[in-house]
């Protein structure tokens, strides 16, 4: 199993070290061909809008839809949710499409009210350490998402097909759920190939 993680901008060294930690081989994504002979892909926190162009530039942004369309497996934490969002406000800007969910941008208000919560998820009865930083609000969800976490009486964690998205960064903390259930969606796409 090889996992792609977007090296762009952001903290995606903190997801490589979740992902070491779990024992999982990884390869920093920055190129159309980086994408070659991975099973999941990482989308990480950071700017969305920075990330869009970078992706844009690079020709990533249709690689990385027809590696969803080819059974791919993808996770966006915080600006990778926004970068999978169908629809993105707060202000309206482009996405991937992947994902059918609308987010709001820095919903959850600026740097300064960033904050840890702890809220209900089905990945475990215990409940999620949920780290959000300037992060995104989910206000709809399509029919065939699945809602696997909220806070607050909101989506934070919500996954279509292989399409795991989190407003809030799982990777800056010391539990491996969010990234073990990915792990399990990358799986499966290993299995079908």
């Amino acid at each position: 199993m090889m996992v792609g993680v977007l090296a762009v901008q952001g903290d995606f060294e903190a997801h490589r070290r979740m992902l070491d930690e779990l024992g999982v081989e990884t390869r920093e994504v920055r190129r159309v061909s980086d994408l070659e002979n991975l099973d999941g892909v990482v989308l990480p926190g950071g700017e969305s809008t920075t990330q869009l162009q970078f992706l844009k530039d690079e020709g990533l942004g249709d690689a990385l839809r027809a590696f969803v369309e080819r059974g791919g497996a993808v996770f966006g934490t915080c600006a990778g949710a926004i970068l999978l969002a169908r629809e993105v406000l707060n202000p309206v800007q482009e996405s991937l499409g992947l994902l059918d969910i609308t987010v709001l941008r820095n919903g959850y208000g600026r740097q300064l009210e960033s904050e840890v919560r702890f809220g209900h998820c089905s990945l475990k009865t215990a409940p999620l350490e949920m780290v959000f930083i300037r992060a995104p609000i989910i206000e709809r969800c399509g029919r065939d998402v699945e809602v696997l976490a909220e806070e607050g009486g909101r989506p934070v964690l919500v996954r279509q097909g292989r399409v795991l998205a989190a407003t809030f960064h799982p990777e800056l903390t010391d539990d491996s759920t969010v990234h073990n259930y990915f792990l399990d969606l990358v799986q499966e796409r290993v299995r079908a190939a």
